[in-house]
């Protein structure tokens, strides 16, 4: 059997590989950001914390392609020591204990075809984040958009689609429903506020037509600096809300804090944020 990644790749290809074969035949401009942080400390304590992201764009006019791809990856040890021996004579052992405490990924393409100010687009996309419970999601999108504004100083465009999603939770829950419709609304802005700085916003709405509580959002608003005609410095900020989040299996103690040996289902939070600080390489 083909495993659900596997089968979410698949997916994206069959959506984007026809546009990404026209754009390769038609001459389409394309342009590439890669953003890149990595965050480490050592000594009696060590982490790491390396992000990627990669944006490749393309443009024709009536037609645009974009790609993305990403994850963040965070990692901690720890070192315990005891001594063996006597108090005038004794040895340090070290015990190291390492573990992932974050790990997020995520793939997605979208096609758009302008007419006028308006746009029709189709995309779809993968993510994952176990430590949110979500093991595999991906998602097929269609609908229509408007272009408000577009120059080199702001643009502003809103769309809404109808989706279709399929969700593997890590632990689902017992009447949980993995495939369904539902409604996507997303608004891309983008303010310049001086001749090297620029501030961006993306506002995605989902929500599911079997369950209208279930209802998720995506904001990330970013500030880029270029440094030169390659390079830039981008810090951005980004809220991760989900009002039906998926479940995380916990160990149940007793009321005195003894294991029981049991393990429980709880909802995971709400509202994830993330802040990075990352270098852009434009190419």
């Amino acid at each position: 059997m083909r495993s659900p990644t596997l089968s979410t790749l698949a997916f994206l290809l069959s959506v984007v590989a026809p546009a990404f074969a026209s754009a390769q035949d038609t001459g389409f401009t394309w342009t590439n950001a890669t953003e890149l942080s990595y965050v480490s400390t050592s000594g009696n304590s060590s982490s790491s914390t390396f992000g990627l992201k990669g944006t490749l764009e393309a443009e024709d006019d009536p037609n645009q392609i974009k790609l993305e791809f990403g994850g963040v990856r965070a990692a901690s040890s720890t070192t315990s020591r005891r001594a063996v021996g006597t108090v005038s004579d004794f040895e340090i052992i070290e015990t190291e204990r390492s573990e992932t405490t974050a790990e997020s990924y995520f793939a997605r393409g979208r096609y758009d075809r302008e007419f006028g100010v308006g746009f029709g687009f189709t995309g779809a996309g993968w993510d994952r984040n176990t430590f949110s419970g979500i093991q595999n999601r991906f998602q097929l999108v269609g609908g229509l958009g408007r272009t408000f504004v577009d120059g080199e100083g702001a643009r502003l465009k809103a769309d809404v689609g109808l989706t279709y999603t399929i969700q593997k939770d890590v632990e689902p829950a017992p009447d949980a429903n993995e495939s369904f419709g539902g409604w996507r609304v997303s608004v891309d802005a983008m303010r310049a506020i001086s001749t090297n700085a620029q501030l961006n916003s993306e506002l995605v709405l989902n929500n599911s037509l079997e369950d209208t509580d279930d209802l998720r959002a995506d904001w990330l608003n970013s500030l880029s600096v270029s440094i030169n005609a390659g390079l830039a410095l981008k810090t951005s900020v980004q809220l991760l809300w989900d009002n039906v989040p998926a479940q995380l299996r916990v160990p149940l103690e007793s009321a005195g804090g003894v294991p029981t040996g049991v393990d429980v289902l709880t909802p995971s939070a709400e509202l994830d944020s993330v802040v990075t600080v990352t270098l852009v390489i434009r190419l």
